[in-house]
């Protein structure tokens, strides 16, 4: 599945993002991996969908943030929320990073890029961090690596992942050191981990 259709799925459901019962996924996950964090200048948030949770956890934090998502529908939200961030309505696989960033995250964002562009998307997220920068992201929680299309929210929706041992290794030849890794909806195969760059 394309990251196009991709967005085009999420167009049709961006609306579940803005719901109440949402507004707390992840945040836990985030201040912890903010702590990490040594310096506070610039942040990115990749998938960043429309309720611009981690942008607000963000900027009360002191970060300069600013979003990317590849659903049209999702960055037109966003923007009505939060006029005064930069969003960016693009394909992270094909997206060029604008600065070196002292944060990023990508929640449940970055599993759905195609199996064979996880590992550049990696690298460029990786190459993209400033020194001592810290990486937070989901992935699924598996030995090897594994794709599959599913419907569970309705339209039809793509994830891949390298598996474990893979994503760690990429990480460390990248230049970042694994700070934390958890499953964090076990049994779940819900995955997050905070990197940072050496």
């Amino acid at each position: 599945m394309h990251p196009k259709e991709i967005g085009q799925s999420y167009d049709a459901i961006a609306h579940i993002w803005r719901e109440d019962r949402i507004q707390s996924n992840g945040i836990p996950q985030l201040e912890r991996a903010i702590r990490f964090a040594r310096n506070r200048r610039f942040a990115l948030d990749i998938g960043c969908g429309c309720s611009g949770r981690f942008i607000d956890v963000l900027g009360k934090h002191g970060f300069h943030v600013e979003g990317i998502d590849v659903s049209q529908k999702m960055i037109a939200l966003a923007r009505q929320s939060h006029p005064d961030i930069s969003f960016h309505d693009a394909d992270i696989c094909e997206w060029n990073l604008p600065r070196k960033s002292d944060f990023v995250v990508a929640w449940d964002s970055i599993w759905h890029i195609p199996l064979d562009r996880q590992e550049p998307v990696l690298r460029k997220i990786s190459e993209g961090l400033a020194p001592g920068g810290v990486f937070m992201f989901t992935t699924g929680g598996l030995d090897n690596a594994e794709e599959k299309w599913d419907s569970c929210m309705g339209p039809p929706v793509y994830y891949s992942a390298l598996g474990i041992p893979e994503t760690l290794e990429l990480l460390k030849r990248f230049g970042c050191v694994c700070r934390h890794l958890e499953y964090d909806q076990y049994p779940e195969q819900h995955l997050y981990i905070i990197a940072q760059k050496a």
